[in-house]
């Protein structure tokens, strides 16, 4: 009998585990929980295949259980948005006065952003303040940041504005508006998916084609081998190491370090979205693309057509247009991309770096618009340069993110500092060698996503298809082999995304 209790006070801890937030814990597409809990939850959402308003249902009540398990009692901020954008919609629709109209768009902005602002950046305004009046005028405040606020922030602000400017009807119901919000592949990290391409979606019948599951499965190997095996392994083993003391490092080192850390982002993002995307074609709905190898860019406007591609069409059609964008003559235009460019940096953090970052991407894309200005011959697309324009364009570009992915990374602007006088002052090439050696597994895996980046694009959709076109037991043995590298060479903690930050 006392064995039986301990089995059952087992049982119930176990539960419990399931049901209650763990901040040191999230839940998160790599871990060995998201899948045991995703095969059940793929078991119930298949029989509820035909019952529409019960599966919709369903995936909200999983969704927002996938969002306490990342953010605790802060879901309830995501039912607040869906429950004030949902009413503002239908006011602005049924409303005929333009004043009003604008003003309620006003309204959900407030909303929205005044969520934003207060959780993401008090202690930045604090800061700021304390600088200006005197250290101590204001408190700091233990402020938790909600997972994903930023990204579910701006897909509920693109409905009220879309309703705005007549492209998209209010839903009926809020139920449909919810699902919309809370959709769990994308609600923390992206993709920034847009009403009107995602609501036609929701009521239609599930439809789950071979090529989609295929192309789900695809997408979820490329994006766990881009996130927990390339990009974690490289962090933990190399990157964070050159950050947290580049002083210890020759510049070479350095250098390396801002290389791998180019690639660690890029596989850690790009390995969410292709890992969302995956999990969204196995429920039969259909994102856009985000990323398109953005290291190939030719131009820094080419890099942000390929990088993050939700985020920058979302602050070109909703911040850049509004600001004006290109209609009011030259000087505002390049005012316009700055401005716009240094509150999409603002958006990712509330630092200066991050306001630095975003505007050195401002003024390169200035400087482009201005280069097309002054030589008519030069091509806006980098894929219509000849070859050796466009390689020269491709290292340029490559490095110019490079500085900006500095200011990213780093902890401080010492940091920043040292890093460069490092590359700068102390290069030493003769460590090169030793360098390999001693860090050959990194290398390899940085090798490794490098060459995957650069592949031409019809051998990765080529591959793509292979994968999506093999049978379903194959598909199966990839995913499980993959799981198992996953398994060989993770670190005792799964490492969250870096995105879950923004």
């Amino acid at each position: 009998m006392m064995q039986l209790g301990i089995e059952i006070e087992e049982l119930i801890g176990r539960a419990r585990e399931l049901l209650v937030y763990d901040g040191s814990a999230p839940l998160i597409f790599n871990s060995g929980l998201f899948l045991f809990l995703f095969v059940g939850f793929m078991g119930i959402y298949l029989l509820l295949r035909r019952a529409t308003s019960l599966r919709l249902l369903y995936v909200i009540a999983f969704s927002l259980y996938f969002y306490y398990k990342s953010s605790g009692m802060y879901f309830l901020l995501l039912l607040f948005a869906s429950v004030s954008d949902y009413w503002i919609g239908f006011a602005i629709a049924a409303s005929q006065d333009k004043v009003a109209r604008k003003q309620l768009v006003a309204l959900s902005a407030l909303i929205n952003l005044g969520m934003l602002a207060y959780f993401k950046y008090t202690n930045f305004f604090i800061e700021i303040a304390n600088g200006v009046v005197g250290a101590g005028f204001l408190d700091f405040r233990n402020i938790f940041l909600p997972v994903g606020i930023s990204f579910f922030v701006f897909q509920s602000m693109s409905y009220t504005i879309d309703i705005y400017r007549g492209q998209i009807r209010p839903l009926e119901r809020w139920t449909d508006y919810l699902f919309y919000l809370s959709f769990f592949p994308q609600l923390v990290a992206g993709p920034i998916v847009r009403a009107k391409d995602f609501i036609p979606q929701i009521r239609k019948p599930l439809i789950v084609t071979r090529e989609m599951f295929g192309q789900g499965i695809a997408f979820i190997i490329i994006g766990l081998v881009k996130k927990a095996i390339i990009s974690d392994y490289i962090s933990l083993n190399f990157v964070d190491r050159i950050f947290d003391e580049p002083a210890l490092y020759s510049g070479f080192e350095c250098l390396m370090g801002i290389y791998g850390y180019a690639l660690q982002i890029y596989c850690d993002f790009s390995g969410y979205s292709d890992m969302a995307i995956g999990i969204a074609l196995l429920l039969g709905f259909k994102f856009p693309k985000n990323f398109d190898a953005p290291y190939k860019s030719a131009t820094i406007t080419e890099f942000w057509r390929r990088w993050h591609i939700s985020l920058s069409s979302w602050l070109r059609d909703y911040l850049y247009i509004s600001l004006g964008g290109n209609r009011r003559g030259t000087a505002h235009t390049y005012l316009n991309l700055i401005i716009t460019m240094v509150l999409g940096g603002l958006w990712h953090g509330a630092a200066v770096r991050f306001i630095l970052w975003g505007a050195l991407h401002g003024v390169a894309l200035a400087l482009h618009k201005m280069w097309l200005s002054v030589v008519p011959w030069a091509k806006a697309k980098g894929a219509d340069m000849n070859p050796l324009m466009r390689v020269l364009g491709i290292i340029l570009t490559f490095h110019v993110v490079c500085l900006g992915w500095l200011l990213f990374r780093a902890e401080d602007m010492n940091t920043v500092h040292l890093m460069l006088y490092q590359i700068f002052h102390s290069f030493n090439t003769s460590i090169i060698p030793q360098f390999v050696l001693g860090y050959k597994e990194v290398m390899a895996f940085i090798v490794l996503g490098y060459f995957m980046h650069f592949m031409p694009s019809k051998i990765d959709s080529d591959l793509q298809h292979k994968v999506g076109e093999a049978s379903f037991w194959w598909q199966v043995a990839m995913l499980v082999a993959v799981v198992w590298c996953v398994m060989q060479i993770k670190s005792s903690s799964i490492q969250p995304f870096i995105y879950f930050q923004f």
